[in-house]
Protein backbone atom coordinates (compact mmCIF):
# COMPACT_ATOMS: atom_id res chain seq x y z
CA UNK A 1 0.00 0.00 0.00
CA UNK A 2 1.23 3.30 -1.09
CA UNK A 3 -1.14 5.44 0.48
CA UNK A 4 -1.10 6.73 4.46
CA UNK A 5 -4.11 5.01 5.57
CA UNK A 6 -4.39 7.84 8.73
CA UNK A 7 -3.94 10.54 5.80
CA UNK A 8 -6.52 13.40 6.28
CA UNK A 9 -7.03 16.01 4.17
CA UNK A 10 -6.25 19.09 5.77
CA UNK A 11 -3.75 17.52 8.61
CA UNK A 12 -0.86 19.35 6.94
CA UNK A 13 -2.67 22.37 6.54
CA UNK A 14 -3.20 22.40 10.19
CA UNK A 15 0.03 21.60 11.58
CA UNK A 16 1.45 24.30 8.98
CA UNK A 17 -1.07 26.68 10.74
CA UNK A 18 -0.20 25.58 14.10
CA UNK A 19 3.64 26.07 13.32
CA UNK A 20 3.14 29.87 11.94
CA UNK A 21 1.06 30.63 14.99
CA UNK A 22 3.28 29.23 17.02
CA UNK A 23 0.41 26.95 18.87
CA UNK A 24 0.11 23.80 19.92
CA UNK A 25 -3.01 21.36 20.54
CA UNK A 26 -4.31 18.07 22.37
CA UNK A 27 -7.19 16.26 22.06
CA UNK A 28 -9.60 13.50 24.50
CA UNK A 29 -11.09 11.63 22.15
CA UNK A 30 -13.39 8.74 22.27
CA UNK A 31 -15.28 7.45 19.46
CA UNK A 32 -12.12 8.43 17.47
CA UNK A 33 -9.71 6.62 19.58
CA UNK A 34 -6.81 8.19 18.82
CA UNK A 35 -7.24 9.02 15.17
CA UNK A 36 -7.29 12.55 15.27
CA UNK A 37 -3.87 12.65 16.93
CA UNK A 38 -2.54 9.64 14.34
CA UNK A 39 -3.19 12.13 11.53
CA UNK A 40 -1.73 14.89 12.87
CA UNK A 41 1.32 13.00 14.12
CA UNK A 42 1.68 11.57 10.60
CA UNK A 43 2.55 14.82 9.26
CA UNK A 44 6.06 15.73 9.08
CA UNK A 45 7.34 18.57 11.45
CA UNK A 46 4.11 17.45 14.02
CA UNK A 47 5.89 17.17 17.01
CA UNK A 48 6.34 20.98 17.05
CA UNK A 49 2.64 21.07 17.47
CA UNK A 50 1.05 18.29 18.77
CA UNK A 51 1.40 18.07 22.48
CA UNK A 52 -1.00 14.47 23.03
CA UNK A 53 -4.25 12.85 23.54
CA UNK A 54 -6.57 10.84 25.62
CA UNK A 55 -7.99 8.05 24.51
CA UNK A 56 -11.01 7.94 26.62
CA UNK A 57 -13.44 5.29 24.81
CA UNK A 58 -14.76 4.25 28.44
CA UNK A 59 -17.27 6.55 30.12
CA UNK A 60 -15.23 6.04 33.88
CA UNK A 61 -11.89 7.46 31.84
CA UNK A 62 -13.21 10.45 30.61
CA UNK A 63 -13.84 11.70 34.21
CA UNK A 64 -10.90 10.33 35.52
CA UNK A 65 -8.21 11.42 32.62
CA UNK A 66 -10.02 14.02 31.25
CA UNK A 67 -11.73 15.46 33.82
CA UNK A 68 -15.28 15.69 32.55
CA UNK A 69 -17.65 16.35 35.37
CA UNK A 70 -19.11 12.74 37.14
CA UNK A 71 -22.48 14.87 37.46
CA UNK A 72 -22.43 15.51 33.64
CA UNK A 73 -21.83 12.21 32.56
CA UNK A 74 -24.30 10.57 34.82
CA UNK A 75 -26.96 12.79 33.73
CA UNK A 76 -26.27 14.33 29.84
CA UNK A 77 -24.37 10.75 29.06
CA UNK A 78 -20.89 10.50 27.75
CA UNK A 79 -22.43 11.41 24.07
CA UNK A 80 -23.51 14.87 24.44
CA UNK A 81 -22.00 18.68 23.99
CA UNK A 82 -21.37 19.10 27.15
CA UNK A 83 -19.35 15.86 27.24
CA UNK A 84 -17.18 17.43 24.47
CA UNK A 85 -16.93 20.98 25.63
CA UNK A 86 -15.07 19.37 28.73
CA UNK A 87 -12.99 16.72 27.06
CA UNK A 88 -11.75 19.68 24.78
CA UNK A 89 -10.94 21.97 28.05
CA UNK A 90 -9.91 18.66 29.66
CA UNK A 91 -7.18 18.05 26.75
CA UNK A 92 -6.30 21.35 26.79
CA UNK A 93 -5.70 22.07 30.42
CA UNK A 94 -4.14 18.18 31.20
CA UNK A 95 -1.87 18.44 27.87
CA UNK A 96 -1.00 22.18 28.62
CA UNK A 97 -1.56 22.68 24.99
CA UNK A 98 -3.16 25.87 23.27
CA UNK A 99 -6.04 23.89 21.56
CA UNK A 100 -7.81 21.25 23.07
CA UNK A 101 -10.19 18.72 20.87
CA UNK A 102 -12.69 16.53 22.21
CA UNK A 103 -14.52 14.22 19.63
CA UNK A 104 -17.10 11.97 21.18
CA UNK A 105 -20.21 10.38 19.61
CA UNK A 106 -21.75 7.11 18.10
CA UNK A 107 -19.55 4.45 15.75
CA UNK A 108 -22.18 1.70 15.69
CA UNK A 109 -23.33 -0.85 15.41
CA UNK A 110 -26.28 0.18 18.07
CA UNK A 111 -27.39 3.30 19.34
CA UNK A 112 -26.21 4.53 22.76
CA UNK A 113 -27.81 6.28 25.06
CA UNK A 114 -30.56 7.30 22.99
CA UNK A 115 -28.10 9.27 20.51
CA UNK A 116 -28.18 6.97 17.17
CA UNK A 117 -25.21 5.69 15.59
CA UNK A 118 -23.47 8.35 13.58
CA UNK A 119 -24.36 11.09 15.99
CA UNK A 120 -21.06 12.72 16.87
CA UNK A 121 -20.18 15.97 19.23
CA UNK A 122 -17.07 17.76 18.32
CA UNK A 123 -16.07 20.55 20.20
CA UNK A 124 -12.51 22.94 19.79
CA UNK A 125 -11.49 24.95 23.33
CA UNK A 126 -8.85 27.47 23.32
CA UNK A 127 -7.99 30.68 25.78
CA UNK A 128 -11.31 31.97 26.12
CA UNK A 129 -12.94 30.05 23.01
CA UNK A 130 -14.79 27.22 22.97
CA UNK A 131 -17.45 26.14 20.19
CA UNK A 132 -19.14 22.83 19.73
CA UNK A 133 -20.66 20.94 16.78
CA UNK A 134 -23.22 17.63 16.38
CA UNK A 135 -22.89 15.99 13.15
CA UNK A 136 -24.59 13.29 11.71
CA UNK A 137 -22.71 10.83 10.08
CA UNK A 138 -23.26 8.08 7.36
CA UNK A 139 -21.25 5.01 6.83
CA UNK A 140 -20.09 2.32 8.97
CA UNK A 141 -18.15 2.61 12.08
CA UNK A 142 -14.59 3.19 10.35
CA UNK A 143 -16.55 6.08 7.97
CA UNK A 144 -18.18 7.47 10.82
CA UNK A 145 -14.90 7.96 12.67
CA UNK A 146 -12.79 9.02 10.06
CA UNK A 147 -15.31 11.76 9.52
CA UNK A 148 -15.29 12.60 12.86
CA UNK A 149 -11.82 12.86 12.66
CA UNK A 150 -11.99 15.08 8.90
CA UNK A 151 -14.37 17.40 10.57
CA UNK A 152 -12.07 18.05 13.46
CA UNK A 153 -9.04 18.80 11.67
CA UNK A 154 -11.26 20.84 9.68
CA UNK A 155 -12.89 23.19 12.63
CA UNK A 156 -9.83 23.34 14.08
CA UNK A 157 -8.05 24.86 10.60
CA UNK A 158 -10.66 26.88 10.52
CA UNK A 159 -10.26 28.29 14.25
CA UNK A 160 -6.89 28.61 14.23
CA UNK A 161 -6.94 31.01 10.49
CA UNK A 162 -9.60 33.16 12.63
CA UNK A 163 -8.10 33.99 15.58
CA UNK A 164 -4.90 34.97 13.39
CA UNK A 165 -6.76 37.36 11.69
CA UNK A 166 -6.61 40.36 13.58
Amino acid sequence: MTADPLAVAGAAELVAALREAGQTVAAAESLTAGLFTAALAGVPGASTVLRGGLVVYATDLKHTLAGVDAELLAGLGPVAAGTAEQLAVGARTRCGADWGVGLTGVAGPDPQGGQPVGTVFLAVAGAGHITTQRLKLAGDRWTIRIGATRAAVEELLRTVRAAERP
